[in-house]
């Protein structure tokens, strides 16, 4: 007799869902691409809606990305909460990923749902050097969140000076 089919996953299903999710934080491009080679879609997303990239990314891990991003996964696919790879490696600090992010695709002024753009989250936490690269690929600096704050209002609040000067002469202020 046939059981009734039900949508559960099995342990086993999710157990091997847990370890692909922990290759992409823990960076392992290895057993990424041998997967992605056996036919696991670049896109998946866990619970959360993060995206292999997405923790791949915001773990810092870019050859992982790097491989990703080569095999499909799209730069600019956001989690449940509306974040992006490209506000994750933004908020982190992590220039290189930043970059990587920005030459596959990811909008440099793609907001989350509050409207806060990767400028705004750079400035928030005085990065500086993502603030310039992302003002480089053409951040516009005049961009509001949904309570009309700019990304040197997010530095001023956050007394991020050095991310406000940098903004400041970028607007001749």
């Amino acid at each position: 007799m046939n059981e009734p089919h039900t949508d559960a996953l099995d342990d086993a299903t999710l157990a091997f869902a847990e370890k692909v999710f922990d290759a992409a934080r823990q960076g392992d491009a290895q057993a990424l691409a041998q997967w992605l080679d056996n036919g696991l879609p670049p896109t998946l997303r866990n619970s959360k809606g993060d995206s292999l990239l997405m923790l791949a990314s915001y773990h810092g891990h870019a050859d992982a990305a790097r491989l990703l991003l080569a095999r499909g996964a799209d730069a600019q696919q956001a989690n449940a909460r509306g974040q992006t790879p490209l506000a994750g490696a933004a908020f982190k600090g992590d220039a290189a990923m930043t970059e990587l992010l920005l030459t596959h695709g990811a909008e440099v002024d793609g907001p989350s749902p509050d409207g806060r753009t990767p400028l705004m989250f750079a400035a928030l936490f005085n990065r500086t050097d993502i603030v310039e690269l992302l003002l480089a690929h053409g951040a516009r600096a005049d961009c509001q969140d949904q309570q009309g704050n700019t990304a040197l209002a997010c530095a001023k609040a956050m007394n991020a000076h050095d991310a406000a000067a940098v903004l400041e002469k970028r607007l001749g202020a």
